[in-house]
């Protein structure tokens, strides 16, 4: 049967499909709201951290809320039935589980214990410089000047702000959150480059898979030899967001904004997390923000949004 020249299948015009997104958003602006929200939950993380580690310990809030997050994610990958990555991904997987499972999670938990938050939020603010850094290693890139400098900038501006609030030295707690800041900064570079073949949320999920072994024996030993910690149920309700939200269910909406509005674009996003951060640790705890924590934050915060804007030209 012949088939009509005004017909044909060539001739046909199609509609291209158009994401529809709540409120009428494009999908780049849709992209920038979930980025927010990804943000947002992240902003509590240290708050949270400083009101449960005193009392439940540093160590045990550290790994235990790694230990139900793992939980957590295995639950998802059963669920949905998810494939094991394959064998090129295992060691970018443990690099992040690394990083982000038990790095910044342990470190800066245990930090929590003796610094106040609103200094941890300061020295933490350097980590989109850092995972700039690393990920400009990564990739084998060679930034000009300028990227150098602005990550200096942001280095000496913490360590001089954590010079005057330790009387002239380090404090323990900074030394752990520094090393926290390197070891996240690895794990979210080494998670975006997974990230353009797995999909965020998968590299988060198996992240934390991997992790469960060792976090199930870790924190077995600790209760069997320390006893299950006694806090209040404050700091019980803290450690249950850090476990669900700042160390899974919060990489959700971040990594998909990512995807959806660009890594450049919405990565920005991270430069408010410090400005969130102090304000709970204001309303939440009644921290005081003096005038020279506000100037270091502010500087260091720009010198994260500079290194990120003379990587990419």
């Amino acid at each position: 049967m012949a088939i009509d020249a005004d017909h044909s299948p060539k001739s046909i015009q199609t509609t291209p499909h158009v994401p529809v997104h709540p409120f009428g958003l494009s999908t780049s602006n849709m992209g920038l709201l979930l980025g927010l929200f990804g943000v947002l939950a992240f902003s509590f993380t240290l708050p949270l951290t400083r009101l449960a580690a005193p009392e439940l310990g540093g160590v045990f809030v550290g790994l235990g809320r790694a230990f139900v997050a793992a939980l957590l994610a295995l639950g998802v990958v059963l669920v949905r039935r998810e494939r094991i990555p394959d064998r090129s991904a295992w060691k970018g997987i443990v690099l992040v589980a690394m990083g982000t499972v038990f790095g910044f999670g342990l470190f800066s938990s245990i930090a929590m214990q003796t610094v106040p938050a609103v200094h941890g939020i300061v020295v933490v603010g350097l980590l989109p410089a850092a995972t700039a850094v690393m990920a400009v290693l990564r990739a084998g890139e060679r930034p000009r000047l300028p990227f150098w400098i602005a990550c200096g900038v942001g280095l000496v501006s913490v360590v001089i702000f954590a010079l005057a609030q330790g009387a002239g030295t380090l404090q323990t707690g900074d030394l752990w959150l520094l090393g926290g800041v390197v070891l996240a900064a690895l794990g979210y570079a080494e998670g975006a480059v997974l990230a353009r073949t797995m999909g965020g949320w998968r590299v988060i999920s198996w992240a934390l898979v991997f992790s469960l072994p060792v976090l199930t024996v870790v924190v077995g030993l600790m209760i069997a030899i320390n006893g299950f910690p006694e806090g209040s149920a404050t700091a019980w309700w803290c450690f249950a967001y850090l476990a669900a939200f700042s160390m899974y269910l919060g990489f959700f909406p971040w990594y998909a904004g990512l995807a959806m509005g660009g890594v450049a674009r919405v990565g920005q996003m991270q430069l408010v997390q410090p400005v969130f951060s102090l304000v709970w640790a204001w309303l939440l705890i009644g921290e005081h923000i003096s005038l020279g924590t506000a100037l270091a934050g502010t500087l260091v915060i720009a010198s994260a949004a500079l290194a990120r804007w003379t990587r990419s030209t």
